[in-house]
């Protein structure tokens, strides 16, 4: 069963033969960030499709919303699943989007306090919970590398539980002259590094301030190290543990937060 306004067909239509010039449509799954993008008055949507267990809150939810799309398609879990591919936790909704705007470095970080730059990050699953960490806890954005960073996925915008449309996702194409725009802009770069001499929460950090995060295993580039002003490290309770990447971000702006609030 679909419920369809009829002038909305051309959209629809251009969602089917790939979205507007330039732009592939992805799908976005899981009630947390189907509802974040409708709320989301800078997101075009698409399609809406919700198995009749989830249609109530589907119907709920375009009806509240600035952004809704044309009708709620109703569907069976297995369509759905053809749709996203394989592993896809959908709760029984997702929903067909065109990607957002990408976000102008300098635009996003005027007059901000805490931004995060991500050094080789690969992994959506941990872009989307570095996001999620973001938005808790007043980050402007999160900052990578355009040609070693994840695309906005289904799987990102999940993990991201929606803070994928609240969190400006700014793509840079060479890391180290984005750090260097950063100084510029009034940033002190300080780095994440668990061989560094300094810990966290041992001396105030400066403001504004952006916390720079490397790759698991890898950790910082040379190159990205030598951009920061100052580099701490996570103390923990046992030697030779490290924290996943997105867990460490999240311990960062717990701290930055903290002294930015005195």
């Amino acid at each position: 069963m679909s419920r369809k306004h009829p002038k909305h067909q051309d959209r629809r239509q251009a969602s089917r033969s790939g979205g507007s010039p330039g732009q592939t449509p992805v799908w976005l799954y899981g009630l947390h960030p189907v509802s974040a993008a409708l709320a989301n008055p800078r997101r075009e949507c698409l399609r809406l499709i919700a198995t009749n267990e989830t249609a109530a809150d589907a119907e709920r939810l375009a009806r509240a919303r600035p952004a809704a799309p044309p009708g709620v398609e109703i569907t069976d879990r297995r369509e759905i699943d053809r749709l996203l591919g394989p592993g896809a936790v959908h709760q029984g909704l997702a929903m067909q989007v065109l990607p957002l705007e990408e976000p102008d470095l300098d635009d996003t970080v005027k007059d901000q306090k805490i931004v995060v730059v991500l050094d080789q990050v690969v992994d959506p699953h941990n872009v989307g919970a570095i996001l999620r960490s973001a938005a808790s806890f007043g980050a402007a954005a999160v900052i990578v590398q355009d040609r070693h960073s994840p695309q906005t996925t289904g799987v990102l915008a999940k993990a991201a539980s929606g803070a994928l449309e609240w969190v400006p996702l700014v793509r840079v194409a060479n890391l180290a002259r984005g750090l260097d725009r950063l100084k510029e802009l009034g940033f002190w770069i300080v780095g994440l590094d668990g061989e560094a001499g300094d810990m966290l929460g041992d001396k105030p950090l400066p403001s504004p301030v952006a916390l720079v995060l490397g790759a698991e295993g890898s950790g910082l580039r040379r190159l990205s190290r030598e951009s920061c002003d100052l580099l701490v490290a996570i103390p923990g309770a046992r030697p030779g543990l490290s924290l996943n990447v997105s867990n460490a971000t999240a311990v960062a702006l717990h701290e930055a937060r903290k002294q930015l609030r005195g």
